[in-house]
Formats: C-alpha cells, structure tokens, sequence
C-alpha cells in the first residue's frame, strides 16, 4: 500500500503542476458543479502524467490500489487518470477484472467516466473469444441494473466495436430499457444504433422500423443521424 501511494502522489503532484484555476471554474460548471477541477485540458492532462501511465503500462500486474486512491480523489482528472490507466492495458483486461472496475462505474456517475469505462469493459470481449460470454452475461445484467448509468454501461458498451458488434446482444440491451423516461438512457440507445449504423444500417434502419413506436424520440434522431 505504501508503494500505491506514492505513485498516487505523483500522479497527484503532477496534476497540481499543470493546474489552471480559471478553466477549472467553467470545467466544474459543465458537470453541474458535482465534481472539483483542476482546470487542465485532456492533452495537457495527458502529457502531465504520461510517464506515469508509462510505468503503470509496464508493471507486471495491476496495482488497483493504486487506483482506489486516483478514483477516490476528490478532482474529476483523477478520475480521468483511471480511465486512462485502464485504457492503457486494455488487452491485458480479462473478465476477472470487471469486479474491480465496476465500482468506478458505480461511484462518482457522470457520462464522462461511464463512456471511457463502459467501452474498456466492453473490449474485454474482444481480448480472447473465450472472455466473450462472461462479459455478454455481466452487460445482460447491467442493463437491469436499478441504477441508469450501469444500464446506460450496457446499451454502450460496444459503441465503436464495428464489424465485432454482437446486433444481437445490442438489441436485447435495447429492449430492456425501451420507454425509459430517462434522458441518458435514451441518448444511449440513440447513440449506440449511430455508431452501428456506420457499419449496418440496414440493420439499424429495421431495428428502427421494428421498434420506431417504442423509442423516444431523442434516441430515434440520434440513430439516424447517418442513414
């Protein structure tokens, strides 16, 4: 734990260098003021802790320690630092480590963190065939969730997978959550039949047509944005 938080306080110092306290005031008001900023754009963010990314990359194993402490900051760009993190061993990942991701999808909800971290847990089925199921299962259950950003995880999660999109798990996450009346569901299933529509639109455009009565109309002009 101790080696976990040095690296926390690096990453931390790092971040209180490149500070920029008059972006952060605006930065903060675009997420409703739910969150502390630094105030730092993501490329200068970036740049600010990239040999740490670098050392986390080339550890032999995972310090999720050493991420509990980032995610746990109170400022919205440690949060990010996870993100990244993750992202950076993303063909690492295996369906054993969805139970130490889930709970920074579950804690401090936003679509920023939910959008970076729905598409890594959704790679982990890409990494091997055989992780494929337990992460189709985990999304199945996800989109069941009492909470709407776990259910927002699932219809996303495959957003830009392309020609590996599985339509058929995409539609069934789908269905569960038709007549939602929540906003970032609905733009979930409109953004997650746009991305796929670049790749099928014909499916797309019968999913649409089979389901048009059932779908809010924020998520049917979001999916057909490109047909």
């Amino acid at each position: 734990m101790k080696q976990a938080n040095q690296k926390y306080t690096a990453v931390k110092q790092a971040l209180e260098a490149a500070a920029d306290s008059a972006r952060a005031v605006p930065m903060a008001a675009y997420m409703r003021n739910q969150f502390a900023f630094y105030g730092i754009p993501a490329a200068v963010r970036r740049q600010a802790y990239k040999d740490d990314i670098k050392a986390f990359k080339r550890a032999p194993a995972i310090d999720y320690d050493f991420l509990n402490l980032c995610f746990g900051d109170s400022h919205r760009e440690m949060q990010y630092f996870v993100v990244d993190a993750l992202a950076g061993v993303q063909r690492r990942l295996t369906p054993d480590d969805v139970r130490y991701i889930e709970p920074y999808l579950r804690h401090k909800q936003w679509w920023d963190t939910i959008d970076g971290l729905d598409k890594i847990v959704g790679r982990i089925g890409l990494n091997d065939p055989a992780y494929r199921p337990a992460i189709e299962k985990t999304m199945r259950q996800w989109a069941q969730d009492g909470n709407f950003w776990m259910r927002r995880a699932a219809i996303d999660h495959q957003r830009g997978m392309k020609d590996k999109t599985n339509p058929e798990l995409l539609a069934e996450l789908i269905e569960m959550n038709l007549g939602s009346k929540e906003f970032f569901i609905n733009k979930a299933i409109g953004w997650s039949l746009r991305e796929y529509s670049k790749t099928d639109a014909k499916w797309v455009a019968h999913f649409l047509d089979t389901h048009r009565a059932e779908m809010a109309h924020l998520s049917v002009s979001e999916a057909s944005k490109y047909l």
